[in-house]
């Protein structure tokens, strides 16, 4: 192969092209680093690299939380969420995801405590609500045609 461009020299680019390749080339042989997987191996690898991700998101998500409870005193959750993905160093996709997936977390929590206080306030007692009215509007429907 033809000995690396000169800096400052006008190089042809499919020249400077064809010489990175070749570097490329022999650092990253071919024998490493198969191209081509057969269909079957594509599956499993994809399907490995997202139990993968998922595991990372769902790992962070509960660190996340953890973080949010320790310092439930000292910071809002919000804050406490973006001090976890700043302190990490989390990339900008995954921490986007993270940071939805423990807010959905929080809200889930929030809303369950309020409906056993609902309940505990309320005392189970069914006659307490309002009777719903789903089928009124049709039932009248029905009266007055008939009449």
């Amino acid at each position: 192969m033809a000995s690396p461009p000169v800096r400052g020299s006008a190089v042809p680019a499919p020249e400077l092209s064809r010489y990175i390749r070749h570097v490329l080339g022999k650092l990253f042989p071919e024998s490493i680093f198969p191209r081509k997987l057969s269909a079957g191996s594509e599956r499993r690898l994809r399907l490995a690299q997202a139990r993968a991700e998922e595991a990372i998101i769902r790992t962070h998500v509960e660190n996340a939380l953890t973080f949010v409870d320790t310092l439930a005193e000292e910071l809002s959750f919000d804050r406490a969420i973006d001090s976890y993905i700043r302190t990490m160093g989390i990339p900008e996709p995954l921490a986007s995801s993270v940071a939805t997936r423990a807010l959905v977390a929080l809200g889930q929590d929030l809303v369950a405590a309020r409906r056993r206080a609902r309940d505990e306030e309320v005392g189970g007692d069914e006659e307490s609500r309002p009777r719903l009215r789903l089928n009124d509007a049709e039932s009248r429907q029905r009266t007055i045609r008939r009449a």
